[in-house]
């Protein structure tokens, strides 16, 4: 009995039973496209008869010994891969393009292959001779990695095999294709086809495999989001070009924390890392002003400060404006919405500005206290003091929260010279008296106290 066909929306990778011109899942239209079966491909092992062999068992007090790991000398990035590359591991990393996957990458795969380790840089979107150009303007052009351009996914593995690296880095897995797949390279069922082969040969090679992926309009990786499921760690590189700062984050990874961060900068010679975020992202913060509040946040393991800026303005429009940049623009309604009801401070009639400097987007509800600060900072015209740091997460009864890791925010906004804070009481106050923290009993209490308002 044949099997019927099956189709999948190329934008969200959803899955249909049958043709539309509109997919249900995201609302685009035209992205629907039928899926091709799997062959076995050119790597992967035939199933040969229909019983397959029983699996070895064993139980969970069995103890395995940790996966090794091999440093790339960028610390920012083995922080982020958990303490170093795992032989045998697929990552994907995803940004906007431009923001320097390649760079980054490149740089990776020098320092690897400079320890000694065989690496090879796959491009699919550039020539070799581009690849080179970059690489002496980086300084990188006597290390020993090998290049090639190529796209056919066949071609791709029969080379992996023969070489045998260490590393192998794939930019992007948007340009492959396999003749065993009857679409478009950049099709949900190429893209697919594409990640299957290539995780499954670094498995069973023991070949670290690093995957580029585009992504869509929203941030997310383009094509299937089983892609996400099917490697080992996945990674986002952040940053906005109108800045050098940028954000290697980690959403997912088996062998490390998720959500840890790494910082780069961008330089005329590539990304340089970024031992202090603190320090850089409070950089070009000058005199105390109006709507300027220092968050102390926690990014991954590390506490990281950085500053929210705010603006408040009438507006002649019958819809006020609510720009955010940097946050979550459903939360900082929350937070307007609470400061009417709970403080009887309106916000009608004015536009509202948020932004986090430094192109550093945050994510957490520590950060609500900070920018409530900031928001009545910028509509009393009243500035915070500039040793001031301010953290906590805001109920919708207007009770103040306290934020996790408190000790760690105060340890670091202590070593940059901040000498006060206003946080939710959290238990003992660390640091000896070091940092003198001020623990508002409720958000009225905190807007009364600190701007007379309310």
């Amino acid at each position: 009995m044949a099997k019927s066909p099956s189709f999948s929306c190329s934008a969200c990778g959803a899955v249909h039973s049958k043709w539309s011109g509109r997919c249900e899942a995201c609302g685009e239209w035209n992205t629907i496209v039928e899926d091709t079966p799997l062959s076995a491909g050119p790597a992967t092992a035939s199933l040969g008869s229909k019983r397959g062999r029983a699996l070895p068992l064993t139980d969970l007090n069995t103890r395995a010994a940790p996966p090794p790991r091999t440093m790339s000398g960028i610390e920012e990035l083995d922080r982020v891969l958990g303490g170093g590359l795992v032989d045998g591991s697929a990552i994907l990393v995803g940004g906007d393009p431009g923001i320097g996957k390649s760079t980054l990458l490149l740089q990776a795969t020098a320092h690897f292959a400079s320890q000694g380790l065989g690496t090879l840089y796959i491009s699919g979107e550039e020539a070799v001779a581009q690849v080179q150009m970059r690489a002496r303007r980086l300084g990188l052009a006597e290390a020993p990695v090998q290049l090639a351009a190529a796209t056919d996914l066949r071609d791709i593995l029969t080379t992996l095999d023969e070489v045998k690296p260490r590393l192998a880095v794939i930019d992007s897995i948007q340009t492959l294709w396999s003749d065993q797949v009857g679409s478009a390279p950049g099709s949900v069922s190429q893209v697919r086809a594409a990640a299957h082969e290539l995780t499954a040969f670094a498995k069973r090679r023991g070949v670290s495999v690093i995957l580029v992926g585009h992504v869509t309009k929203d941030g997310q990786i383009a094509g299937p989001r089983v892609v996400e499921h099917m490697v080992d760690t996945v990674l986002y590189f952040e940053g906005e070009r109108a800045h050098q700062f940028r954000i290697l984050r980690a959403v997912k990874n088996r062998f490390g924390p998720a959500d840890e961060i790494g910082v780069f900068e961008m330089t005329g010679r590539g990304l340089e890392e970024v031992r202090n975020p603190s320090a850089l992202f409070l950089s070009g913060r000058g005199q105390p002003a109006a709507g300027s509040v220092v968050f102390a946040g926690i990014e991954g393991t590390r506490p990281v400060l950085v500053e929210l800026q705010a603006l408040v303005a009438p507006t002649p429009q019958a819809q006020p404006r609510r720009t955010v940049v940097g946050w979550d623009g459903g939360r900082l309604a929350m937070i307007l919405a609470v400061l009417e009801a709970r403080c009887g401070i309106p916000f009608t009639g004015l536009d509202v500005y948020l932004n986090v400097a430094g192109g550093l987007k945050i994510s957490e509800p520590a950060a609500d206290l900070a920018v409530a600060a900031a928001l009545l900072s910028a509509r009393e015209d009243v500035a915070l003091p500039a040793e001031t740091v301010v953290f906590g997460e805001i109920s919708l009864s207007g009770a103040l929260r306290p934020a996790s890791q408190t000790e760690n925010r105060l340890k670091e906004a202590r070593k940059l010279g901040f000498s006060q804070a206003i946080a939710p009481s959290a238990g003992k106050t660390p640091l000896d008296g070091a940092i003198t923290v001020t623990v508002p009993a409720d958000l009225a209490s905190f807007v009364g106290e600190t701007f007379g308002a309310g």
